[in-house]
């Protein structure tokens, strides 16, 4: 019988992955990463350890938490609040899934000697002819989190299992409530796990204790035509909640911590037909070369549904993704997911700028 641990955060995904896995005749052992604690005891909403051991003692699974503060604010939160305070919007649960998550659960599954992890994530983890591990979209794409895993390396993906891939979250519901988990219909969670009061705007001026100052809206010829609250309250495509009566609808098309200015335009000045991308990584093939050219579909943030383009090398290291038609709202720090036609990960990079 092999021995896989699961990732339990409380919710139903979770739940149901631990109970499909057992049902299968795999060992499974729970656990639950505590990532984040507030100063008044709020948990994370990725770990939610009440609901989480409750579903573990209705499966019939022994249950651990494991606590992972300090690595979650290493790795997590201060590039979260840096990214932020630098004019840039990134993604924390793809640097959570990399160095948290997966590194932390390989880690009790060497010392429980377990064979796999496990995790309730709508995607599935395939091996290639060429012998390189990828994650496919999930087959139901309202629910696809392929995006989300672009980072795993290939030694965590071989140690993988997802058994959620070909299920709808409807399907999942079921199989809950047919298993009596009280988890069954807990709604899901949308925002920023680590964020349990407030925007995320005041979460980094308190985690940080920054003061965060007000500065120009600028067009793009560079004209001052009001005045912001701070550029971590913006981000790119915005167009509600800047206070700017002009007459004629305006978006934020860049932020500029150098200068502190919030540069708007107009709709069509969010377009763009180029992007750079670094902090890249690889999951169906090793590499790019210099000369080579991949045809791929590129998603640049979760909900977008992807564009095709080609993607390249350029001589400073980073891929460049030149879209067969422009793409709307591109904002640094972002991730950019690479996918070929079988919907499987090619590989990803965070947005370093657009051309």
């Amino acid at each position: 019988m092999q021995k896989v641990i699961v990732g339990m955060s409380g919710g139903v995904d979770s739940a149901v992955t631990a109970y499909l896995l057992k049902a299968a005749g795999f060992d499974v052992t729970g656990i639950t990463l505590r990532t984040w604690l507030g100063a008044k005891g709020e948990e994370s909403r990725c770990c939610e350890i009440s609901d989480a051991m409750q579903a573990a003692q209705q499966i019939g699974i022994p249950y651990y938490v494991q606590n992972c503060v300090a690595c979650f604010r290493e790795t997590v939160v201060k590039p979260f609040t840096s990214a932020y305070l630098q004019g840039r919007t990134p993604n924390p649960c793809v640097d959570c899934n990399r160095f948290v998550k997966w590194e932390q659960m390989l880690l009790a599954a060497e010392r429980m000697r377990a064979d796999y992890v496990a995790t309730g994530h709508y995607a599935s983890v395939i091996r290639l002819p060429n012998g390189r591990f990828t994650v496919r979209k999930a087959y139901f794409s309202n629910k696809d989190q392929a995006y989300m895993l672009y980072r795993l390396t290939q030694e965590q993906l071989a140690r993988t299992l997802m058994p959620l891939g070909r299920l709808s979250k409807e399907e999942v519901r079921q199989i809950a409530a047919k298993a009596g988990l009280s988890v069954a219909h807990k709604k899901d969670s949308q925002e920023i796990c680590f964020v349990a009061r407030g925007g995320y705007a005041d979460y980094i001026a308190d985690e940080t204790n920054t003061e965060i100052l007000p500065g120009n809206f600028v067009d793009r010829q560079g004209r001052i035509v009001g005045r912001h609250k701070g550029i971590i309250h913006y981000t790119v495509g915005q167009r509600k909640g800047l206070g700017l009566a002009l007459g004629h609808p305006v978006y934020v098309k860049a932020v500029n911590a150098v200068r502190n200015e919030v540069v708007i335009g107009d709709e069509l000045s969010l377009y763009c037909n180029e992007i750079l991308c670094g902090e890249l990584n690889f999951m169906s093939v090793p590499d790019i070369g210099l000369t080579e050219k991949l045809r791929a579909t590129v998603k640049i943030r979760y909900r977008h549904q992807g564009e095709t383009a080609i993607i390249c090398r350029d001589a400073a290291g980073t891929v460049r993704v030149i879209f067969d038609k422009p793409v709307k709202a591109v904002a640094p720090g972002q991730s950019a997911v690479f996918y070929d036609a079988d919907n499987c990960v090619i590989g990803g990079g965070k947005i370093e700028a657009v051309i």
